[in-house]
C-alpha cells in the first residue's frame, strides 16, 4: 500500500512538499520510490542556488536508470540532506522523513496553488 500523508502537497512529477512558513521541505513520494526501486546514488542541488519552479535540481539513480527531480517552487536552496549521499537507500526506506532531499525558501506563494492535495495526487497515481 502506497503511503500518501495528508499534511503534504504533491506534484505531477511525484515530489512531495511540506510547507513551513516561507520554507518547504521536498522529497520524492512513496509511489515514486517504489517505481524507481533500489536507489543507489543521489545528486543534491547546490546550496544557496536560486531555482525556478519546475527546474531540474537533483538526480536520483537506481539500478534501472536515472531520474530528474524538479523543484515545485521557485526560490533559494537553503538546505540539503547529506545523509542520502552516504546512504541513498534511505530514500527508499523513509521517503517522507529521513529520505527528504532539500529545503527551499520560496518566493512566490501563488505557486503553492499549483500543488496537488492528497485527493488529487491519489487520482494521478
Amino acid at each position: 500500500m502506497i503511503n500518501i500523508p495528508q499534511n503534504l502537497k504533491y506534484t505531477k512529477t511525484h515530489e512531495w512538499v511540506k510547507i513551513d512558513g516561507n520554507r518547504a521541505k521536498i522529497g520524492i513520494t512513496d509511489f515514486a520510490q517504489h517505481e524507481i526501486t533500489d536507489i543507489v546514488h543521489v545528486e543534491l542541488p547546490e546550496m544557496y542556488r536560486q531555482v525556478k519552479k519546475s527546474q531540474s535540481v537533483s538526480v536520483i539513480e537506481s539500478v534501472k536508470s536515472a531520474f530528474d527531480i524538479y523543484t515545485p517552487l521557485s526560490g533559494k536552496i537553503i538546505g540539503v540532506n547529506n545523509a542520502v549521499l552516504e546512504n541513498p537507500e534511505i530514500v527508499n526506506q523513509s521517503p517522507y522523513e529521513n529520505g527528504y532531499l532539500f529545503l527551499i525558501e520560496f518566493i512566490d506563494t501563488k505557486e503553492l496553488d499549483d500543488l496537488l492535495d492528497v485527493d488529487d495526487y491519489k487520482k494521478l497515481i
